[in-house]
């Protein structure tokens, strides 16, 4: 076969190969774009049954996360720990494990915070250094736990972050409870109103306005630990070798990966980062008013690993994933006025899950048929 044949029969497969990777992505792209479209009307038909106007509520949702001055602001800001709680379960996912206890984790990191931001004196920027730095290790000592019973006691990781979650509710009530911990002086508090000490005013994170928006700075560091994720999971030998022990234990073994120092690193930066989430939180001004109180985590640890399951636990992804799971929940306060329970949201966030896990499963299907298709056709 001569050279010039090669080159044209290599030209041909590539073209081939072009066209069948085109065809692959357009049938990607439809599939999503048919399951989001179900998913939609779905919603609208449930807002239908239920007595609602399906438009009214699109507008009120629009409203209450987009359109209205200063929601944008509002819904960055709730952005921000739903974003960065997902970073952190991306990470522990990548590495093969499965931790769902951010929530009891963003708690604890956020008592952590508050702890340290009321305790200690100083120069505001130091206090707050100190407040997300602790809420930090907070997280990361939380999730400890469950690392070590899952490598040196074999107990599955997935239970142990559970169960934990209901520890760090109740460890939070106790705190509240007693000055030395973290509820506030008596003094210009009402006796029932379990709450801590707001953090100095010079011990939270700047909030800039534009054009009527205003929101945290911490939106540009979230947006740059997304960045540093991805990058870290597809340019470093580290993130190689946790994809490598997500995908294979024993052959990343093989390779010399020690499984319990990468798995119980990818742990403790799992739980460090839905601790920062909490410190975020408290630090920010879009939860508590930059105090602890009950329910402070308000279910934002749930919908972070909701994002991270969507985003099929690639991190650039998960920033635009985390504004519109934030969108709902901020826009869900305005539904009251269209006489629609508030609670519809969580039904559309549920379906839009399930429309955008659908098509790689079906995907997977697919491939798995053609497989199966071709080893038959072979023998």
């Amino acid at each position: 076969m001569s050279e010039q044949t090669v080159t044209q029969q290599v030209e041909i497969d590539d073209f081939s190969l072009s066209r069948s990777r085109s065809r692959d992505l357009s049938e990607v792209a439809v599939l999503y774009a048919v399951s989001i479209l179900v998913a939609l009307v779905l919603a609208a038909a449930l807002v239908a049954v239920t007595g609602g106007s399906w438009r009214a509520v699109a507008d009120a949702l629009l409203d209450g996360s987009l359109r209205n001055s200063g929601r944008i602001g509002t819904t960055i800001g709730t952005t921000v720990p739903i974003l960065v709680v997902a970073l952190g379960a991306i990470v522990s996912a990548k590495a093969g494990l499965v931790n769902i206890g951010q929530e009891g984790q963003l708690l604890i990191g956020a008592a952590f915070g508050t702890f340290a931001g009321v305790k200690m004196g100083g120069p505001g920027p130091l206090v707050l250094v100190v407040v997300l730095l602790s809420a930090v290790l907070g997280g990361a000592r939380w999730v400890g736990t469950a690392a070590w019973l899952r490598y040196w006691r074999g107990v599955p990781e997935v239970l142990t972050t559970l169960l934990l979650v209901t520890v760090a509710g109740q460890s939070l009530g106790y705190g509240l409870k007693r000055e030395w911990l973290l509820l506030a002086p008596a003094v210009g508090r009402a006796n029932r109103n379990q709450v801590s000490e707001q953090l100095a005013t010079d011990a939270r994170i700047p909030r800039v306005t534009w054009f009527g928006n205003e929101g945290p700075l911490s939106a540009v560091l979230a947006v740059a630990l997304a960045v540093a994720v991805g990058f870290a999971f597809t340019r470093t030998v580290v993130g190689f070798r946790l994809r490598m022990l997500g995908r294979s234990p024993r052959a990343a073994q093989r390779a010399g990966v020690a499984g319990p120092v990468y798995g119980s690193g990818a742990m403790l930066v799992s739980g460090g980062l839905a601790g920062l989430a909490g410190g975020l939180m408290l630090a920010g001004g879009d939860f508590g008013n930059y105090q602890l109180v009950p329910g402070f985590s308000v279910n934002i640890g749930w919908t972070g690993l909701l994002v991270a399951l969507v985003a099929r636990e690639r991190a650039l992804l998960a920033i635009p994933l985390a504004f519109v799971f934030a969108a709902l929940r901020t826009g869900s306060g305005f539904l009251a006025a269209t006489g629609v329970e508030r609670r519809v949201t969580d039904v559309v966030q549920a379906l839009l899950v399930l429309a955008l896990l659908l098509p790689p499963a079906v995907l997977f299907v697919r491939e798995r048929r053609r497989a199966l298709a071709a080893s038959s056709a072979r023998t």
